[in-house]
């Protein structure tokens, strides 16, 4: 008889975070204690856990190495008391080349630093309304997809922007992923606009569940983020939807879902290579009648 697990239970955490790096690390630590209570085996956290903060200067006045922070000696710690995979959907570090980076931290229930994912998709726009971002200007991107093994299977790893590039969720889902995290902060107005559309084309596309914990609210810097944290199927249903406010959602994973929708309609084996080719111009001759 199979020891397979069938399903899990999984917890997304939402959040306000603001400037205080020891306040929103405190915040964090409530919601994944309320999460764990909750009965979640994975449990995730959204973009920036540890800090929201726009301005170039206070951000790295507030940041420290992987190795020093006191968020991962903090999460690593809850991760083996509460015998939880803890995945901290991003926190602004300092990187190995003294420039900050948007990584993403999977922690095993034994407190173990299992993977890292820095963010590859840098937020540079200017929105309707007078909104204008630069993550560029203050971070380093990441040059490398990862996918991660979980006890129920592969995660592949992204953060908030790199929702818009299909070919990256299609790479990790090739890859061998039946899980893709999309821990976000998106903006009100491209949540309202794109944030439900993207992550179940995303599920559909991929065939894979899509969890995507979120920041929610109006922050200290003044950015309003559009929350609404979401479990999604392969088949691209909500099966959880938090708010806007801080809270945990829950939702319980049935693999054998997965493996349905997977064999039901196999696109993910159907890929076909091609070559993009412009169209010349219609022959001279050939005029339409």
């Amino acid at each position: 008889m199979s020891d397979t697990p069938k399903s899990f239970r999984v917890g997304l955490v939402q959040m306000c975070a603001g400037r205080m790096v020891d306040r929103n690390i405190a915040a964090a630590t409530e919601l994944i204690r309320a999460a764990a209570r909750g009965g979640a085996q994975y449990v995730q956290t959204p973009e920036m856990t540890n800090i929201l903060e726009l301005d170039r200067e206070r951000l790295l006045a507030a940041i420290k190495p992987e190795v020093d922070d006191p968020g991962v000696t903090q999460f690593r710690f809850l991760a083996r008391e509460l015998g939880i995979w803890l995945h901290v959907g991003s926190l602004a570090l300092v990187g190995e080349r003294g420039r900050p980076v948007n990584r993403s931290l999977l922690i095993s229930p034994e407190g173990r630093i299992d993977a890292r994912y820095d963010k590859i998709h840098m937020f540079d726009v200017d929105l309707p309304g007078g909104e204008s971002y630069r993550e560029s200007a203050s971070y380093e991107p990441g040059h490398e997809a990862v996918v991660a093994a979980l006890p129920w299977g592969q995660l592949g790893m992204t953060i908030c922007y790199d929702l818009r590039f299909p070919h990256l969720h299609r790479a990790l889902a090739k890859a061998g992923a039946r899980f893709l995290a999309v821990p976000a902060a998106f903006t009100k107005p491209t949540g309202l606009a794109h944030w439900h559309t993207l992550l179940r084309a995303r599920a559909i596309e991929n065939q894979c569940y899509v969890f995507a914990a979120g920041q929610g609210g109006c922050h200290e810097n003044g950015r309003e983020t559009f929350g609404h944290s979401l479990v999604i199927s392969p088949w691209g249903e909500v099966l959880a939807e938090a708010d806007v406010q801080p809270a945990v959602t829950f939702a319980d994973v049935e693999l054998q879902r997965l493996e349905d929708v997977r064999r039901q309609v196999p696109s993910l084996r159907h890929d076909r290579p091609f070559d993009v080719v412009y169209a010349a111009d219609t022959p001279p001759n050939e005029v339409a009648s």
